[in-house]
């Protein structure tokens, strides 16, 4: 199975010496070697069906800022739809997916979701403690999706559209390199949700919850392709 990567945003070079740039992050989460798509720097796939599947990273930027990446980012994902190509979309890739056929992005109206949290995911309907780090949520569904994820905070933090799945958290993420974006953002993000976010980071400890939907995004990916 070919995977390709659509790169949307790049890890910051201070903070690459952690876990590496989103690649690393994800050929480690997935144990894969991926084909990679600079998208954000106008690197684009050829065809939808150029790989058997596609996942798009998150992002700084937001889904509905006017640039010409983005709009063709979203006219690329509605071909992937067509072509009913599997695809996986995390954080920013997850409100790509929604915003591009149907669904709406906003910034979210209880501010940022940050730390590690808790979220109900499907089939299993038991909690995995995720890490998120984002402004965005999905606030309205496209058109035939199901809503297969949520937490307190982020109503639609998993939806599934055929063989399109959107993921609002980082399972690609490690606590150390959450821990050193949430220092980076304390000015953006509030003192007191700072706080609170790296205490949360100590809940993680030895959860194989990220391994998890690691695998889940690895099956989901093998079924549709």
């Amino acid at each position: 199975m070919r995977v390709g990567l659509l790169e949307c945003d790049h890890v910051g070079e201070r903070y690459r010496g952690i876990d590496g740039d989103y690649l690393d992050m994800f050929e480690s989460l997935l144990a894969r070697d991926l084909v990679h798509y600079d998208v954000v720097n106008g690197e684009f796939p050829a065809r939808a069906d150029e790989c058997d599947a596609w996942l798009a990273t998150g992002s700084r930027y937001s889904v509905y800022d006017d640039a010409e990446w983005i709009t063709r980012l979203l006219e690329f994902v509605r071909s992937v739809r067509a072509a009913r190509t599997a695809f996986v979309g995390i954080c920013f890739g997850h409100q790509l997916l929604a915003h591009a056929v149907g669904g709406r992005t906003e910034k979210a109206s209880v501010g940022w979701g940050v730390g590690a949290i808790d979220t109900w995911v499907e089939p299993t309907s038991s909690d995995a403690v995720l890490l998120y780090m984002h402004q965005d949520q999905v606030v309205a569904l496209p058109d035939g999706a199901a809503v297969i994820g949520r937490t307190e905070h982020c109503p639609i933090a998993m939806l599934e559209l055929g063989p399109m799945l959107g993921i609002q958290a980082h399972p690609e993420f490690s606590t150390a390199y959450v821990d050193a974006l949430l220092d980076a953002r304390v000015d953006r993000i509030g003192p007191e949700v700072t706080a609170r976010a790296k205490q949360s980071l100590e809940r993680v400890g030895d959860a194989d919850d990220a391994a998890r939907v690691g695998r889940l995004i690895t099956s989901f990916l093998e079924t549709h392709t």
